[in-house]
């Protein structure tokens, strides 16, 4: 009797512990959002639990917040402000991730017009920001109190492409540092190329070479707007947004090269799209690619021991133009932020498959256009 509560304890205990590691968590989510349409406000918080209900916290008043990115330590957030005609900036804000209070620590202008994607280093030296109008991008410092320095390096795109609609000139849409932090990806919607600079972020005042160390260029009309790096192999995932595709590139010692382009469609059709948003699921297994205009769904792929991908299903997001979304850390949940309906749906994930299941839940609030997980 006793060997057997023993082992009943033992396999309670293996269970508790697996439960632990690869079960739900509750977590908070930061959301910006666009204001100039009236119905929002700026930066929200809310609480995400397990079983994928929220519950709102607080919010924070902000002009047209619409891509955030939070230090690592959690202890502050870096949320760009939009604007055009010389007003594009960031601002810098204290954080309690326990109450969701915001304390402004200062503004600065982003170097040029729309300012619409911000990421940072692991260490918080700096923030990369993509000023889409300007056609440019700027390494601004972080300074010890968490606040920015008016000091920036700004490199300047020149250019343009076929579409000439949405190609007239450079647009760059976003820049994301390789996991060793070596690099920086620079997707440029207008000029239809990928730039990698290379990193110094130890250098105050300039961490970024001044010319690129490779340019990749896309097919003409792609518009590159977003990548994802997988987390274990040499491969990047590039979401194209003016032809609905993705593009799988390897990406060794700066260089890149194409291995793969696949439509996020099943079929061609004559529908327009609008491909925004591109993650991995955490274990590498799954890539999701969201896509607005004429398809408001997400493209679900099945990623190879290669790195190349098999289509596998859209997945409607239930709402009109998901410009973004977000996966939780242990990827049981997906969030699409759905713009134009003013609402973010909660799928639950099937890890095995990487389908996706309508949850019923909903977070309503104005214009969502990213959402952060804060653990």
């Amino acid at each position: 009797m006793k060997h057997r509560i023993g082992y009943t304890l033992i396999v309670l205990i293996c269970a508790s512990f697996s439960f632990a590691q690869n079960g739900p968590t509750n977590y908070k989510l930061l959301i910006g959002t666009y204001t100039n349409a009236g119905n929002s406000e700026g930066m929200y918080y809310y609480q995400f639990n397990r079983d994928g209900s929220t519950s709102f916290i607080n919010k924070q008043k902000a002009t047209d917040p619409s891509f955030l990115v939070t230090s690592t330590n959690q202890r502050f957030v870096y949320a760009v402000s939009e604007g055009g005609n010389g007003r594009g900036g960031v601002n810098a804000y204290g954080f309690n991730k326990k109450t969701g209070d915001f304390t402004l620590l200062n503004s600065v202008l982003s170097g040029g017009d729309h300012p619409c994607h911000i990421s940072t280093d692991r260490n918080n030296r700096f923030v990369f920001v993509s000023n889409y109008s300007g056609g440019n991008l700027s390494a601004i410092a972080i300074n010890a109190d968490g606040s920015l320095s008016s000091e920036k390096q700004t490199i300047q795109h020149t250019g343009s492409s076929v579409n000439k609609a949405r190609q007239e000139k450079a647009h760059v849409h976003s820049a994301f540092l390789s996991p060793d932090e070596k690099y920086l990806v620079v997707q440029d919607l207008g000029t239809d190329k990928i730039s990698v600079y290379a990193v110094d972020l130890n250098n105050p005042t300039k961490p970024l070479s001044e010319n690129p160390v490779s340019v990749f260029n896309c097919n003409p009309g792609d518009g590159p707007r977003h990548i994802s790096f997988h987390s274990s192999k040499p491969f990047i995932y590039a979401v194209q947004e003016l032809t609905g595709s993705v593009t799988v590139l390897s990406f060794k010692n700066g260089m890149l090269n194409k291995i793969q382009q696949i439509n996020m469609f099943e079929k061609p059709s004559e529908k327009k799209s609008g491909a925004a948003d591109i993650h991995l699921s955490p274990d590498g297994k799954f890539l999701y690619a969201s896509n607005r205009a004429d398809y408001n769904d997400l493209a679900i792929y099945k990623v190879g021991a290669n790195g190349l991908l098999t289509w596998v299903q859209s997945q409607s997001t239930l709402g009109l133009a998901p410009r973004n979304f977000a996966i939780d850390p242990k990827g049981n949940f997906l969030l699409a932020a759905n713009q134009n309906s003013n609402e973010i749906v909660v799928f639950k994930r099937n890890k095995k498959t990487g389908l996706l299941n309508d949850t019923g839940n909903r977070i309503s609030v104005g214009r969502p256009v990213c959402i952060q997980f804060i653990q």
